[in-house]
């Protein structure tokens, strides 16, 4: 079996988390001037997340308070990086990827 690509796979999460944290910044900084035009769509603040910076967003979510009052925020962020812990476990548990360590 050919080894797992464990930097390239960080590296992604790495790009993705900094996106995250990019378009979280942004999103906020347009929502002071309130330009409804320009704001990003929680959607896609969603799918950031579920693409693998779930992390970054949270911490940069509570971080600059954005998005703190929006319960399906303070929940679903959290869930869905929860959700991507336990499926690698899982991968990893039935040796579908190979251990980090």
């Amino acid at each position: 079996m050919l080894p797992f690509p464990w930097p390239i796979l960080l590296g992604y999460i790495a790009v993705v988390s900094l996106v995250s944290i990019t378009i979280c910044i942004y999103d906020k900084t347009i929502s002071k001037r309130n330009n409804v035009k320009l704001r990003i769509p929680e959607k896609t603040l969603f799918i950031c997340s579920a693409l693998g910076g779930s992390l970054a967003m949270f911490i940069t979510m509570q971080l600059i308070r954005h998005k703190t009052n929006h319960l399906s925020f303070m929940i679903g962020i959290p869930v869905i990086f929860i959700l991507q812990v336990a499926l690698i476990a899982a991968l990893t548990y039935f040796q579908i990827l190979p251990s980090l360590f």
